[in-house]
């Protein structure tokens, strides 16, 4: 799409925005006062219907009017509150990606399409749509086994749904490059690299197989876990356009009376789901980053069941050692050690002062010391934490801000399977194990086992690089004795761009020259 479609798509937006009066309901703190003057000025576009909502029920409309990408994108925003506002991140984490049904007809071609085979071939039955989101939508089927017919749920991408998120994802860019452009406070925040991640993400969660695998793995992982477990994938049936997965009968997360009813244990569940997502976050580095409490089942047996592996979060060794130690150092109140992390970790520029950041740290530490445990919020100490690290240059890392809203997210499920649910109580047989086998004396011998595995891989490479490196010397050699030199087809191409760029500049002049030959003419 070009940048002036571009522009039309995001005038687009801009209008429904201000028609279903998201932008008169912005806050106007900290507002210059033409960009204050100009909010109020387009509030009078409103709708009348909308200037008596909520702030989150016109931004729902306004999405909703948008389409099903936009509904993508703002639940991606949901999760960066450092680019968004916590406020604003809040309004969009309410979003309900419930979208119409598409036709089944639409749902049995793309499965058709995507392995080859007829839905009549694939399954014993397959019913009518029971859900649909912004990506795909869900049909109950049966598939034939030896032991007779079981039940499956059939995941399906909604038709034109790539195409549609190409063409919206280009006003996303147009906004990010004019944000690191003219706004120089946002360039910390790398909007353009958020898109990015959007992009790549929403991807990711279009392709199906991708998300089968994710389930694959996390199964992997938590083989041995108690009291947790993801669907089975059917790889048979599995495609880019198409998953399939077994059904889950049990009880959302999010029915309280029905849990009850079912005769669990709702402390026992709160603790189990912080512990699980710890050790998927910590131990594993790869964890469920969309654990809202309808993504969350309890099957008869009492374990917990996550579905809907779109999104998912990684954590790399140096993250998870960074979390455990700030995580530590509050519970300790060794302020200048999480400090020290964030310097070490190369979050906050070097040029700060240690001693001057462990103060700010203290100040987010110190009030929750005073504080009863069931009232601090893991997830709320990590948003302190991000908003103080602005003030010291810390540069947005994408991963931590996704773990710190799952983490809101998680801690918020517990609290209403029970609203006296202690974190650190139920936390610390996870961190705590973690702690002892990667920040005690295991940590040195891990990090020589890892420091002899690169050694080893750099050992392996030696003569290859050798080569290069002797390759590269003779090209050298050669540049300093004969001068650089293109081939032919790379000078062409230099000259020829050379010649559109004067043209470009020729015309450019004669713009000019015929506009201030205008302005005189007009003044005199």
């Amino acid at each position: 799409m070009s940048t002036v479609s571009a522009y039309f798509q995001l005038v687009r937006v801009g209008w429904i925005l201000v028609r279903e009066g998201v932008v008169s309901a912005l806050p106007s703190d900290d507002l210059p006062p033409a960009i204050r003057f100009a909010k109020s000025f387009v509030g009078i576009f409103a709708r009348n219907r909308a200037k008596s909502k909520k702030r989150s029920d016109r931004l729902a409309k306004a999405v909703e009017r948008l389409g099903p990408s936009y509904v993508k994108i703002g639940q991606f925003l949901a999760t960066r509150p450092d680019v968004v506002g916590v406020e604003f991140a809040d309004d969009l984490s309410q979003l309900q990606d419930q979208m119409a049904f598409f036709p089944e007809a639409a749902a049995k071609a793309s499965i058709a399409g995507s392995l080859g085979r007829p839905v009549e071939e694939l399954y014993a039955t397959f019913g009518a749509p029971i859900a649909a989101a912004s990506i795909a939508q869900v049909h109950p089927a049966e598939i034939r086994t030896p032991e007779g017919r079981r039940k499956v749920a059939v995941k399906v991408v909604r038709p034109g749904v790539r195409q549609r998120f190409a063409h919206d994802i280009e006003a996303m860019y147009l906004v990010a490059h004019l944000q690191e452009r003219f706004l120089r406070s946002h360039r910390r925040l790398r909007p353009v690299e958020v898109t990015k991640t959007l992009e790549q993400t929403t991807k990711v969660e279009m392709d199906l197989r991708l998300e089968a695998a994710a389930l694959s793995e996390i199964a992997e992982n938590t083989q041995n876990d108690p009291g947790f477990r993801v669907p089975t994938v059917d790889w048979e049936r599995t495609g880019r356009d198409v998953i399939t997965m077994e059904w889950i009968d049990g009880v959302k997360m999010s029915d309280v009376e029905g849990l009850k009813a079912a005769g669990h244990d709702l402390n026992a569940l709160a603790d189990t789901l912080i512990q699980s997502f710890l050790r998927h976050t910590l131990r594993d580095g790869f964890f469920h980053a969309d654990m809202h409490p309808g993504n969350l089942f309890v099957d008869p047996k009492g374990m917990i069941v996550a579905v809907d592996m779109g999104i998912v979060g990684r954590l790399g060794k140096k993250e998870r050692r960074f979390l455990a130690e700030i995580l530590y150092g509050f519970i300790t109140r060794d302020y200048i050690r999480v400090a020290e992390v964030h310097f070490e970790a190369g979050y906050v520029p070097g040029h700060h002062n240690v001693e001057s950041f462990a103060q700010a740290i203290r100040a987010i530490g110190e009030p929750i010391h005073g504080q009863p445990a069931e009232t601090i919020s893991m997830g709320k100490l990590l948003t302190l934490l991000f908003e103080v690290t602005e003030l010291f240059d810390m540069e947005t890392r994408p991963e931590l801000v996704m773990l710190q809203k799952t983490m809101v997210v998680v801690e918020g499920v517990s609290r209403i399977l029970n609203p006296r649910f202690n974190m650190w109580k139920a936390s610390e047989p996870v961190v705590g194990e973690w702690i002892r086998n990667n920040l005690g004396p295991k940590r040195i011998a891990t990090d020589l086992k890892d420091g002899f595995k690169a050694a080893l891989k750099l050992a392996e490479a030696a003569p290859e690089i050798a080569a290069k490196t002797e390759q590269f010397h003779h090209q050298l050699m050669q540049m300093s004795e004969n001068g650089l030199r293109f081939d032919a087809e790379t000078a062409d191409a230099i000259g020829k761009a050379e010649a559109r760029h004067n043209r470009s500049g020729r015309f450019a002049l004669w713009i000019i020259a015929l506009t201030l030959l205008f302005i005189a003419w007009a003044v005199t």
